[in-house]
């Protein structure tokens, strides 16, 4: 089987060294990350390589067309930072709290952060997606994501 892959961009007009910032703050990233309508609650959190991280991505109460991989409504994931380039590149690597082995495995999102005029494109590469999770539905989270970004470092 071909390893399953996303590649998502986005412009955003801030510097990339305040991207990289809240990548390295947990109270940034719980804001940040969940897509869309998600909130997020950090339950440890290292910001430095080879720091371990652990979070929850809850789905609003009247989310009613996505179950979550660890319950009803609540995606769990671990990982740790696997590489940090300042201002350029962060790598993690999580995994899945999830009983459904269609989750199983570890999964590589890398955020690189490349110079552009006005501000920063940013690029999520996600490489090794479980098979439970449609690419389709990757690409719409990490786009979703990408925008709370912007907005949380005011770009």
């Amino acid at each position: 089987m071909a390893a399953r892959s996303t590649t998502v961009s986005r412009f955003i007009a801030a510097p990339r060294e305040r991207i990289y910032r809240a990548f390295l703050d947990a109270e940034a990233v719980a804001t940040w990350l969940p897509p869309g309508s998600m909130t997020g609650i950090v339950h440890a959190f290292e910001g430095r390589e080879g720091g371990a991280f652990s979070m929850s991505l809850v789905y609003p109460d009247d989310e009613a067309s996505q179950l979550g991989k660890t319950s009803h409504k609540t995606d769990r994931f671990e990982g740790r930072f696997a590489r940090l380039v300042p201002d350029e590149r962060i790598v993690w690597a999580t995994v899945f709290d999830s009983e459904d082995e269609g989750f199983s495995g570890e999964m590589t999102v890398s955020t690189i952060l490349s110079p552009a005029d006005g501000g920063t494109d940013a690029t999520i590469v996600c490489e090794n997606i479980p098979a439970g999770i449609r690419l389709e539905d990757n690409e719409e989270g990490c786009r979703l994501t990408l925008d709370k970004l912007a907005t949380f470092v005011g770009g």
